[in-house]
């Protein structure tokens, strides 16, 4: 089974994606955790250039393109093959990334952004997508608060320096997609504590049947 976990800057999936793990795991059963960008050594490079800070004059179609190809190698090396072993992979951010940042949030065409993914990716998408939903302003808010700590690296803090109103569209980009896949995104108040976010999380992956019901062998039969 493929699972995402989706939020803005702050919402907690770093952490949370630790605890999902620890869930699982302790249900007994195999699972990986995995990120975008840099899931894989190219991917960390990819991902150097996305999140510097500097990289300031990088294009909304360039900004598109890298997350794409970084997402082909991703699923190539990384998704696929662990899924084939028999794992429940976790990812930190995945193609609805895209379609909230690049598409809602910068304005490109998202039909676009979906054939892009329909011809390098096969389409191949999560069965199930928590999203982390808070307000912008207590998310960033967090986000500034570990990067002045130094628990997060501020040559990673190009999307911290966007404006309130960048991560406002992001933010609404994301419950659009959520509503018109309720089936398989589920929204969780990101605002809580972490105790309550991951009580939350924790009830999402009980009342999903399809953990233990071999789905993820359906979808590589699909797209392997």
């Amino acid at each position: 089974m493929f699972i995402t976990l989706e939020g803005i800057e702050g919402s907690g999936k770093s952490t949370q994606i630790r605890h999902m793990f620890d869930f699982l795991k302790k249900a007994g059963l195999r699972c990986a955790i995995t990120r975008e960008p840099g899931g894989t050594i190219i991917g960390r490079k990819i991902r150097t250039i996305l999140l510097d800070p500097d990289s300031t004059l990088i294009e909304p179609a360039t900004e598109l393109l890298l997350y794409a190809a970084d997402r082909v190698q991703h699923i190539r090396e990384v998704i696929l093959p662990l899924i084939q072993a028999g794992n429940v992979v976790i990812c930190d951010r995945y193609f609805d990334a895209t379609l909230a940042y690049q598409g809602y949030a910068r304005g490109l065409d998202t039909t676009f952004i979906h054939t892009l993914h329909h011809l390098t990716c096969q389409d191949l998408g999560p069965d199930l997508t928590i999203l982390l939903d808070l307000p912008p302003d207590i998310g960033l808010a967090r986000a500034w608060k570990q990067l002045e700590s130094g628990r997060r690296s501020g040559a990673e803090s190009r999307f911290e320096k966007e404006t309130l109103t960048f991560h406002e569209r992001v933010r609404a980009g994301y419950l659009t997609l959520a509503a018109a896949e309720p089936d398989r995104f589920k929204i969780v108040d990101a605002s809580q504590n972490e105790q309550q976010v991951q009580e939350h999380i924790t009830e999402v992956l009980k009342a999903d049947s399809r953990l233990f019901a071999g789905a993820s062998a359906q979808k590589i039969r699909k797209y392997a």
